[in-house]
């Protein structure tokens, strides 16, 4: 007679991890992703550089928003940790003294990468959508993409899908244009490129 059980996950695995790697518990299961690639980095950077000074300082835009990168979540019994995060400051009026929150954000922003697209779709977007997060984003750095979706009644909404170059005004952040180009690697310009001729 064998029976296998199957430890659950528990925070303190998270601490064993090296350096290179973030890990998150989803189901009870730890799963681990590398650090991002230099173009995930530059899509997520650009992102939060662009929405900080308006809707976090109220700069050129409305206030009223805490955006932060990679903030761990703890929600339910699941650990997760989002590319980018926003909270409305009339939910969560003062950042918590903890390394982690326990409110869900307002947004979610998640740039895919081939290692993390599956998880983020099939595993993370019912969780966010369980737990009442109003927005998410989905970026796609290798096919230059933003997803924009909406919670309705519990289930995700497409409401828009943006790409390459075009400029964005999406909610929650309908205020400021985005302009999407300024998210992707540059490509070698074939005139330029020496190993073209």
């Amino acid at each position: 007679m064998s029976s296998l059980a199957h430890r659950l996950a528990t925070y303190e695995d998270l601490f064993d991890l090296p350096d290179n790697l973030i890990g998150e518990i989803l189901y009870g299961q730890l799963i681990t992703q590398p650090r991002p690639a230099p173009r995930h980095s530059l899509a997520s950077s650009v992102i939060g550089g662009e929405f900080v000074s308006p809707y976090q300082r109220g700069r050129g835009g409305p206030g009223g928003w805490w955006i932060l990168d990679e903030p761990e979540l703890h929600l339910g019994q699941h650990i997760l940790v989002p590319d980018l995060a926003g909270w409305r400051r009339e939910r969560l009026p003062q950042l918590p003294e903890l390394a982690y929150f326990t409110v869900a954000p307002d947004w979610v922003c998640e740039v895919l990468s081939p290692g993390t697209a599956r998880t983020d779709r099939a595993i993370k977007m019912p969780i966010y959508a369980e737990q009442g997060v109003r927005w998410l984003w989905l970026v796609d750095p290798d096919c230059r993409t933003l997803e924009v979706y909406t919670l309705h009644e519990g289930h995700w909404l497409l409401e828009h899908t943006w790409q390459e170059d075009e400029m964005v005004q999406a909610p929650p952040f309908n205020e400021v244009t985005l302009a999407l180009g300024d998210l992707w690697v540059p490509q070698p310009d074939s005139k330029n490129d020496p190993s073209s001729v």
